[in-house]
């Protein structure tokens, strides 16, 4: 339970035990109160059922007073032949609509005004009585706030039998609290639904203070439950942040390596632009080799693209141009077989890893047609980019596979670009928010090559993108420890 339902509890039990108010002599006497129904008391009947009281062992106020709830209450009980529901008609107040303190009308039922007037017979309910729920739930109880309605079976309506005698709301507040409760449970009967018998449950005894005290209580019963509402949204909000905390907290910790703030920037590492004029070396030579297509340039990173600063020696580059390849898998549905060589989607990779568990499986003819264009090996990192975008992977095995459109995949030197390092960049709010402006479409959104490729990314030398991965590796298990 939380704290802001213990809270409630205990301002509850306070009021019925009269800790909430002062009692003034002006106010007289409950005892007054009771001369005035004696009419009604002369007819009462003693219970022939033997009741509990231990739940309500504790002192009230000297000008307070026990009574039974038929002492100042008639009950309207509805019970008998089951209501013929309608579509439209006059409104049916069933159990479900009595929560504590409150009505809730989320559940909406009718009888015809035939039936509504049958039932009148039996007694009305009118606005302001209180209504109380004997079984599944049993206990529940709110003012009556309709002017006109019936009430449907598990349910009593309590009616004053004098007006500006009790104060209800009064009385449903003293009912709600602990103690009235566990004397509801110790005096009912069932197993699997408990509930209380009308017989038994007009001769349970309830505290009756003076009626200007009555009013006291209430408005101050009012005042502390809407502090505790307050409270609770407080609560409430707490939670919300104690549950999103592991997470923002990678989030944080991941973004904070990203600025080159948990590691320390080495002289000896050397400066991230040579390591870009070595990978732009590496890409030129294969071009010339014949092993890799020239490219259109991608734009240069202006100063107001920049989001934040980084160390002196790390370079604010753009994804396509730290790869050597970025391609994706095959744009049309190959042939399926239920054998042959896994054919991985982005259902395969989105829990971060490569499963083989479920794939589809080609032809190795198609295969060899696709691995031309598309050849994914053990230390490459492989992008989803359709659906659930933005999670990265390390190709781990040795096995070959081909990829779907909805997996990219990044090919790069391991000697200048750490994998893990590249993992964690994409992982960091820094990508993870340009993948997901980037996303587009209905449906199936995608993230397009051109995007992927146009990624900024902040880069330290090759040493330097170590040392944040071991220490990421120390940091990252202990958000998970404050789940």
């Amino acid at each position: 339970m939380s704290i802001s339902n213990d809270l409630r509890q205990a301002v509850l039990q306070a009021a019925i035990q009269g800790k909430l108010t002062k009692q003034l002599p002006e106010d007289g006497n409950a005892r007054d109160l009771l001369d005035k129904l004696k009419l009604w008391h002369k007819n009462l009947k003693p219970s022939k059922e033997e009741l509990n009281y231990t739940a309500i062992d504790f002192d009230i106020p000297p000008e307070w007073c026990w009574v039974e709830l038929n002492q100042f209450f008639n009950f309207v009980d509805y019970r008998g032949k089951t209501p013929h529901k309608i579509t439209n008609g006059v409104f049916l107040v069933t159990a479900s609509n009595i929560k504590q303190g409150y009505m809730d009308y989320t559940r909406k039922e009718y009888i015809s005004l035939e039936e509504f007037e049958d039932r009148k017979s039996r007694g009305i309910t009118a606005k302001g009585d209180l209504l109380f729920t004997t079984e599944a739930p049993l206990g529940n109880v709110a003012l009556c706030d309709l002017d006109e309605c019936s009430c449907g079976q598990r349910i009593i309506t309590f009616k004053t039998y004098i007006p500006n005698t009790v104060c209800n709301s009064l009385f449903m507040y003293f009912i709600l609290a602990p103690s009235f409760q566990r004397q509801l449970i110790d005096n009912c009967t069932g197993t699997t639904a408990k509930g209380i018998k009308a017989e038994k449950l007009k001769h349970l005894r309830i505290p009756l203070p003076p009626l200007a005290e009555q009013k006291r209580i209430v408005a101050k019963v009012e005042e502390l439950m809407a502090k505790i509402d307050d409270l609770e949204k407080t609560e409430k909000e707490l939670e919300a942040l104690k549950k999103a905390f592991p997470a923002d907290m990678k989030a944080a910790l991941l973004q904070a390596a990203m600025q080159g703030k948990l590691t320390e920037q080495l002289p000896e590492d050397g400066d991230a632009k040579d390591l870009l004029e070595q990978i732009k070396a590496e890409k030129a030579k294969l071009i010339k080799e014949g092993k890799l297509k020239k490219e259109k340039p991608l734009q240069e990173i202006t100063e107001d693209e920049k989001p934040f600063d980084i160390p002196e020696n790390w370079e604010w580059v753009r994804l396509g141009d730290i790869l050597i390849k970025l391609t994706d898998g095959a744009h049309s549905t190959p042939k399926y077989f239920s054998k042959g060589v896994p054919f991985i989607s982005v259902k395969d990779v989105s829990s971060g890893n490569i499963s083989f568990s479920d794939c589809k499986y080609i032809s190795e003819q198609e295969h060899n047609e696709l691995y031309k264009r598309c050849n994914p090996e053990k230390g490459d990192v492989l992008l989803t980019k359709v659906g659930t975008t933005g999670i990265p992977v390390i190709v781990d095995t040795d096995i070959e596979f081909s990829l779907f459109v909805s997996v990219a995949l990044l090919k790069f030197n391991q000697s200048l670009l750490y994998n893990r390092y590249l993992v964690d960049l994409i992982k960091a709010p820094v990508v993870q928010k340009h993948a997901e402006v980037n996303t587009k479409g209905v449906g199936n959104k995608n993230w397009v090559m051109r995007d992927i490729a146009n990624t900024m990314l902040p880069l330290p030398p090759f040493a330097e993108q170590k040392r944040i991965v071991e220490k990421l590796e120390k940091l990252l298990p202990l958000c998970d420890g404050l789940k």
